[in-house]
């Protein structure tokens, strides 16, 4: 083997090796010392550079080796331009990352102003990777003039045949920027469908069911039907329990048994509120009972089961020792001799 070609093989080697170093110590170390540092941007810068930089010192030894190479200049040229494109490309993802992380620590101080979501990180990325694609384009010595001239009288026609993922996108938007909807917030739909909202993408909105099925719906469907928000204006909600006594009960005592044992379980069951007042209200001569309901408070929508569960257990049991009665259904039927 020739020397030169073995020079540019070691010094390829050389920094494959090095890349690798940096990664594994240099940067490992700098990310420990980063997390204990205040400001949060170092992370994301540590956490961008993450394997970009084995492939840039792995492109220096290999452009670094090329000089050594006895090779055409039509090749030696193929080759540059080989090395260019994939350092572009590994720019283009690194700011990437980094635009991203940074738009991400922005938004969560921005959080009651502007919900983090996909759909803004989608975005960023596109606009970077259309930017370094017209880079790299221009780089290679693709003139990019007539795409844009083509792109611009085109626009029309993209618009047209784009329409409906245009229409979720300006939906997604729109719904982000009223805050009527947003990632976390608990959600029932006109058709039925209820859940966790986990994610508003440029498309579609996910929602999370208890059961822990997904839910996906376009975000232009999403902005034209009802929408139940059990989080808005906040998150506490009133729990409305029916019950009915006897029409033997004394209606005094059972209001006030039925209090006591409602602030006992607002004091001790998870997801109820301490502080909130339960009161009831008699509405109802039923055909067997005195029908009232009993109003609790929970801290948020899946809270209100338990709490039921558990007033409902209690009353049972504190109506059982109060002799007070909740009456079976009765019928009285009277029949003609």
């Amino acid at each position: 083997m020739h020397w030169r070609s073995l020079v540019a093989i070691l010094l390829a080697a050389g920094g494959i090796v090095i890349g690798v170093a940096v990664e594994r110590l240099l940067l490992h170390r700098l990310r420990a010392i980063a997390r204990r540092t205040k400001w949060e941007g170092d992370e994301v810068i540590i956490g961008a550079l993450r394997r970009v930089t084995t492939i840039w010192l792995s492109l220096l030894g290999f452009y670094v080796g090329l000089s050594f190479l006895e090779m055409s200049p039509t090749h030696f040229d193929l080759l540059k331009k080989l090395l260019l494109g994939i350092a572009i490309l590994s720019v283009t993802f690194f700011l990437a990352r980094l635009s991203v992380g940074f738009l991400e620590l922005h938004l969560q101080r921005l959080k009651d102003v502007v919900p983090p979501t996909s759909l803004f990180r989608n975005l960023t990325k596109l606009a970077i990777f259309t930017i370094g694609g017209l880079v790299l384009l221009q780089s290679l010595g693709i003139s990019i003039t007539p795409a844009l001239t083509a792109l611009g009288v085109g626009g029309l026609a993209v618009a047209l045949a784009l329409q409906e993922p245009l229409a979720n996108l300006f939906a997604g938007f729109h719904i982000l920027m009223s805050k009527q909807v947003r990632p976390g917030d608990y959600v029932r739909l006109e058709t039925g469908e209820e859940g966790y909202v986990m994610d508003i993408s440029w498309r579609n909105t996910t929602i999370r069911q208890l059961p822990n099925n997904v839910v996906i719906v376009p975000n232009s469907k999403l902005a034209s039907i009802i929408v139940t928000n059990y989080y808005l204006p906040q998150q506490e909600m009133s729990v409305l329990v029916q019950v009915g006594v006897s029409y033997d009960s004394d209606l005094e005592k059972v209001e006030k048994v039925t209090i006591e044992v409602a602030k006992e379980v607002m004091r001790e069951v998870p997801g109820g509120v301490p502080e909130f007042e339960p009161f009831i209200r008699y509405h109802t001569f039923g055909d067997f009972s005195i029908d009232f309901t009993v109003i609790l408070r929970a801290r948020e929508f899946v809270d209100q089961y338990l709490v039921k569960h558990e007033f409902i257990k209690r009353l049972h049991r504190r109506y059982h020792q109060e002799g007070i009665e909740i009456p079976f259904p009765i019928r009285t039927i009277y029949m003609r001799q």
